[in-house]
C-alpha cells in the first residue's frame, strides 16, 4: 500500500514538474489598431469623398486597406514618416466628420503611438512584459501614452461609404518624421531606464530592446 502510494506520488510530481516547465507566455500581438476593420470590404464601396468607386481611393488608403499602416510606410512618399491612421464608423455622416475635424495630431496620435510602442516591446518578450522588462515596461508605455507629439502632422482625412447598412467609415492619416519620433521615444527609453534601474536578465532584456527598438517598429 505504502509503495503504490508512493508510486502514485512520484507520478503526480512528475505531471506538475512537466507542467509548470512548459506554461509559458507566447506573445500574440493584437496589431488591429493598425489595420482596417474587418467589416471593411473594398468591393461593398458606393461612394467615397472624391468619388463612387474603389479606383477613386487615394493611394496611401488603398495600401492601408489591403496591407495595414506598414503598406502605407513602404509608398515611397513616407519612406522617412511613420504613419498613424485613425479609424472611426458608423451610420451617422455628420458626428464622424466632426470627429474627424476635431481630432488632434499632437493629442489624440498618443493613443495609436503608445499602442504601437506596446506592441513592439511584446513582439520580442519571451515572458509577460512587466516580468521581461520590470518596472522599465509600465514607466515606458505610460510615457508613451502620455506624450504630446509636437511634430505629428494630420495630414488628410478621407472617408468611404458602405451598401450593407449604409455605415459610413472615417480615416485620419497622421504622419511624422522618423528621426523626430525616434529621438523621442530613445528620450523616453533612458528616463525609464534611469528610474527603473533593472539588473540581472532584466536589464538584459532592456538594453536588448533599446538596441534593436526600431526593427520591426
Amino acid at each position: 500500500m505504502k509503495l503504490k502510494a508512493l508510486v502514485v506520488s512520484c507520478i503526480l510530481f512528475v505531471f506538475f514538474s512537466c507542467t509548470t516547465q512548459v506554461i509559458l507566455f507566447i506573445p500574440e500581438p493584437d496589431f488591429s489598431v493598425f489595420t482596417p476593420a474587418r467589416t471593411i470590404e473594398i468591393g461593398n464601396i458606393i461612394e467615397t469623398k472624391s468619388g463612387a468607386s474603389e479606383e477613386s481611393l487615394p493611394e496611401w488608403l488603398s495600401a492601408f486597406l489591403w496591407g495595414g499602416v506598414a503598406a502605407v510606410e513602404n509608398l515611397e512618399d513616407y519612406s522617412e514618416k511613420y504613419v498613424f491612421i485613425a479609424v472611426n464608423q458608423g451610420e451617422s455622416f455628420v458626428i464622424l466628420n466632426k470627429w474627424a475635424d476635431n481630432f488632434s495630431a499632437t493629442r489624440d496620435i498618443a493613443v495609436l503611438a503608445g499602442n504601437r510602442v506596446e506592441e513592439r516591446m511584446i513582439l520580442d518578450a519571451s515572458l509577460f512584459p512587466d516580468d521581461e522588462y520590470g518596472e522599465f515596461f509600465q514607466i515606458f508605455i505610460k510615457n508613451a501614452y502620455g506624450a504630446e507629439y509636437q511634430a505629428a502632422e494630420k495630414e488628410a482625412i478621407y472617408w468611404i461609404k458602405h451598401s450593407s447598412s449604409p455605415v459610413y467609415t472615417f480615416f485620419v492619416k497622421m504622419t511624422i518624421d522618423k528621426s523626430i519620433m525616434q529621438s523621442t521615444i530613445r528620450r523616453m527609453m533612458a528616463h525609464a531606464n534611469a528610474v527603473a534601474a533593472p539588473t540581472g536578465a532584466q536589464a538584459v532584456s532592456v538594453n536588448r530592446l533599446r538596441q534593436t527598438f526600431f526593427t520591426g517598429f
